[in-house]
């Protein structure tokens, strides 16, 4: 069935890249230790104690690009996945999951290959793909098949609107649009608002287009809106400059770290000192080699993830020592995922010996009435269509660490 996306929640905010990762040190705890505090920082609202998992291993299987461009979102999935697969198995006793992840290479075509792939493997749940134009091609064939879907990363609405059974742990680009501007507003961050954003960017466009609209209903004044495009970003010193023209004192960014830094370096240059406010493709700035941190120090940021906070710890901990890098928010939402996906069966009563239709069948109606609370919200849901709806958080960069804003 085709779905009818519900309005936009102002509540909510998308996902769409990485988030809150960290140079900060890291624990040198065995992986072993890690997982098993990791698992019970996580437990109770994954369903922990509900009695041992003593059936066959009900196969779960992702998708994401562990080669190419965007091999350090889906690396970053992949690793998360596993972790969790790992700790749920080890804390259950016998395997609840048998886990088989594909590489897509961020291509469409690719990715609905490796579905198939994973079909043939004999698939009941599939947590991915990882980035958006995939999961668009994959979600299709998911819903055709009746197969449950619950991508951690990817963000357009597109992806939802092919069935029922696809669900979302990020936020949806829109959202994240008015999210921003509302906490703008009500936290009185900026009276002249410029905006720089990639118009040829679905995730950067998406959220521009819904900033724009909430923050004429909240009287923010925006003085300008300067584009930029793919093939047109090596230099992006003429949209800071007309920002700095227009008497901007808060610029919005929905763009990528990588272009954002550009924005940074250049507003240095001209002594030009407004408040940046990032969404969550913006994280990973402070990790980028090269970048000198201390532009970012006062950076604004949404995201619903932060691996310097103490609640992320645990999972932190284990990540690193499992696969020794800070993970970011990718790695956060694939987590939850699992674990999500895990409460769903539980509540649902799903065994391996159903087929997956049914297995997707009870999750659809599972889901729609379970909350959640993991490292990427607390009390989580999900409506029909598919979206998730959860508090965002603001971080400030200080000192060259994210703090809660």
């Amino acid at each position: 069935m085709k779905k009818l996306v519900s309005s936009v929640l102002a509540a909510s905010m998308v996902l769409s890249l990485a988030a809150c990762g960290s140079s900060a040190s890291t624990d040198t705890a065995s992986s072993s230790e890690a997982a098993s505090t990791s698992t019970a920082a996580t437990a109770e609202a994954a369903g922990e104690g509900s009695g041992a998992y003593t059936g066959t291993p009900i196969k779960i299987g992702g998708i994401g690009p562990i080669t190419g461009g965007a091999a350090v979102y889906g690396q970053a999935v992949k690793n998360a996945e596993e972790l969790a697969v790992k700790e749920i198995n080890a804390a259950n006793g016998s395997d609840v999951f048998d886990w088989k992840f594909e590489d897509d290479e961020h291509d469409a075509e690719k990715s609905v290959n490796a579905y198939n792939t994973l079909k043939d493997w004999g698939l009941q749940i599939l947590a991915g793909p990882v980035t958006t134009t995939p999961s668009i091609a994959v979600a299709a064939e998911t819903a055709n098949d009746n197969m449950f879907m619950m991508t951690p990363s990817a963000s357009a609405p597109a992806v939802i609107e092919s069935g029922d059974n696809v669900f979302q742990i990020c936020f949806t680009d829109p959202n994240q649009g008015v999210a921003s501007a509302d906490y703008i507003a009500d936290n009185k961050l900026g009276t002249k608002v410029g905006i720089i954003y990639d118009s040829s960017d679905a995730y950067s466009s998406g959220i521009y287009e819904k900033f724009k609209a909430e923050a004429a209903a909240k009287n923010l004044e925006i003085v300008t809106a300067e584009a930029f495009t793919a093939d047109n970003k090596s230099d992006l010193s003429t949209q800071v400059a007309k920002c700095q023209e227009a008497g901007a004192d808060l610029v919005f960014l929905p763009i990528y770290y990588q272009e954002a830094s550009q924005i940074l370096i250049a507003a240095n240059k001209s002594g030009y000192e407004p408040v940046f406010f990032g969404c969550d493709g913006m994280d990973g700035i402070l990790d980028m080699p090269g970048f000198d941190t201390t532009l970012a120090e006062g950076l604004v940021l949404m995201t619903p993830f932060c691996a310097t906070v103490e609640s992320s710890k645990s999972f932190v901990d284990a990540y690193t020592a499992a696969y020794g890098t800070t993970p970011n928010q990718f790695a956060a939402d694939a987590y939850d995922g699992v674990y999500i996906v895990k409460a769903a069966l539980e509540q649902a009563g799903c065994t391996a010996d159903m087929s997956n239709e049914e297995i997707c069948d009870a999750l659809v109606s599972a889901i729609t009435s379970l909350k959640f609370t993991g490292l990427t919200g607390t009390d989580m849901s999900w409506n029909a269509e598919g979206q998730v709806s959860k508090a965002p958080t603001a971080y400030v960069v200080k000192d060259g660490q994210y703090v809660e804003g």
